[in-house]
């Protein structure tokens, strides 16, 4: 707490001057001080006191060091600070030096809050800012009878723009209806309206804009931008009417009202590799193995809801987004048990990763199974490049499992332990390896490859 805080009206200190009796102030340590005789107006001990009473606290008070302004943000011009005081001594003023208090806002959600409502498709209504109107006026100046018009037209109305955010994984933070700001009316002299600002809406990467049943936009690279509605045309000023044959125009426009959409939001969530398995095949685990993704795990079985992408790291600053797909069922191609909502997010993995349960009695027919319901969704969509993952290999049955299955596979699997970290390695040298031939296979292309 601070010491006394005396607030003095005008910054000053109204006592008798006895150093030269013709003058009316005199400075005293930085303080200006003002005849008044025989009293004087000491502002926060609310009375009247006598100078001869005022001149003995002020003796009292240079003890207490020197008094300067204050500098803090909670007082206000005219209050006075010591220096070097005794917080014992002082006390603090009341109404002028309580701290303003600002209304409470909303609390943000954050990213992992944001994340449990994870929401994939959004119908969302956009309209554009509505145009300023135009003004009809004349010049009016002494001695100038015909000024002439000086209205000036009305600013555009703003745009509605969809912007790609990296930071947003989720459509959930989209609203459902969104308004472009309005231009503002033209004025006098030939002033013309302020132009609305632009309104972005951030979506995440991999968002599919559609219109009834035509995709206009496909935002699947960072940065991308789509204007989703554009503003409404300002309206004309007289002064723009202005000709030969009418010297005096009256005629003004309004505002164009801005374009309206209805407008459905679809995510595809875009990664490198795709994680594709039954449920509780352990497709969680894994990607909190190799990745610093945090996707729920339990000890009793349950599938995941929602997609998460975990960021693989390698030595040369290079980097893999790996994708955990929901868990699939036969029939999803259906959209049994959610399938399609979840297939969906499988189109944009550019190689996929097929975990298969070794603890489950024929294992091999996962592997068929999962790839019939991706040529069933999409054709082609199962000949893309991938690899085999055979995961809970540190369960005795399991590991007696293994040659039977590469056996009917007729390839290679990768035998691994998610929750035990059991060569974790080859898998990432696979991912590696298949990285790889996609950037290849993009350049030869004459494409870009994705870069996370």
């Amino acid at each position: 707490m601070f010491g006394p805080v005396w607030k003095i009206k005008e910054t000053r200190l109204c006592v008798p001057t006895a150093n030269k009796p013709g003058s009316h102030r005199q400075r005293v340590d930085g303080i200006t001080l003002q005849r008044a005789w025989p009293w004087v107006c000491f502002y926060g001990l609310g009375a009247m006191i006598p100078s001869r009473l005022f001149s003995a606290r002020l003796r009292l008070l240079e003890g207490m060091g020197r008094w300067t302004p204050s500098t803090q943000a909670v007082l206000g011009p005219g209050w006075l600070l010591p220096q070097h005081a005794s917080p014992r001594l002082l006390s603090v003023s009341c109404a002028d030096g309580a701290k303003h208090q600002e209304p409470r806002r909303k609390k943000l959600l954050s990213e992992k809050q944001l994340k449990r409502h994870f929401v994939d498709h959004r119908r969302v209504l956009v309209r554009g800012g509505r145009g300023g109107d135009g003004v009809s006026c004349f010049h009016s100046e002494p001695r100038k009878e015909f000024g002439g018009p000086d209205g000036g037209d009305g600013g555009n109305g703003g745009h509605v723009i969809l912007r790609v955010d990296q930071q947003v994984k989720s459509l959930a933070s989209v609203l459902s209806r969104y308004q472009g700001f309005d231009g503002e009316d033209g004025g006098r002299k030939n002033c013309f309206g302020r132009n609305g600002a632009l309104l972005y809406i951030r979506v995440p990467l991999g968002t599919l804009v559609k219109e009834g049943h035509e995709v206009v936009a496909d935002l699947s690279h960072p940065g991308d931008e789509y204007v989703a509605a554009l503003g409404g045309a300002g309206g004309k000023g007289n002064r723009f009417f202005l000709a030969n044959d009418n010297r005096a125009p009256v005629t003004c426009t309004p505002g164009q009202p801005g374009q309206e959409r209805v407008l459905f939001l679809e995510l595809k969530t875009v990664a490198h590799a795709g994680m594709v398995g039954f449920p509780n095949a352990g497709k969680s685990s894994l990607l909190r193995a190799i990745s610093n993704a945090k996707p729920t795990v339990a000890s009793y079985p349950f599938t995941t809801l929602n997609p998460h992408v975990g960021i693989v790291h390698y030595e040369d600053h290079q980097q893999i987004a790996v994708a955990d797909i929901p868990g699939l069922v036969r029939g999803a191609h259906r959209n049994r048990g959610l399938g399609c909502a979840f297939l969906r997010h499988v189109e944009r993995c550019r190689f996929l990763l097929f975990v298969v349960d070794l603890s489950v009695p024929e294992p091999w027919t996962q592997v068929e199974d999962l790839k019939y319901e991706l040529e069933k969704y999409e054709e082609g969509l199962s000949a893309r490049p991938h690899a085999i993952v055979a995961n809970k290999i540190d369960l005795p049955e399991a590991r007696a499992r293994l040659p039977e299955l590469q056996a009917r596979l007729g390839q290679k699997a990768i035998a691994l332990s998610a929750a035990t970290g059991e060569n974790l390695e080859e898998l990432l040298l696979r991912l590696k390896d298949l990285h790889e031939e996609h950037v290849a296979n993009e350049l030869a292309r004459g494409r870009q490859p994705l870069r996370w």
